[in-house]
């Protein structure tokens, strides 16, 4: 679903790693599902793809 999120932003992983001033590679592994995130992380991700963390929920929890 992040990657989803990320695609409909129009951003590429690189450019959501420097959104959130972090490596590429922290991208790819919480899309890949090899690292998992804490809710300040989900908090700082959003922000970056620009979608409030309420909405984020909502469609998770709607499964989508």
């Amino acid at each position: 679903m992040l990657r989803s999120t990320r695609d409909e932003a129009g951003l590429s992983q690189s450019e959501l790693a420097r959104r959130l001033a972090k490596p590429q590679s922290f991208v790819s592994k919480y899309e890949a599902g090899e690292r998992r995130i804490d809710i300040v992380e989900l908090e700082q991700i959003c922000k970056a793809l620009g979608v409030p963390l309420s909405e984020f929920v909502r469609r998770f929890e709607n499964g989508r």
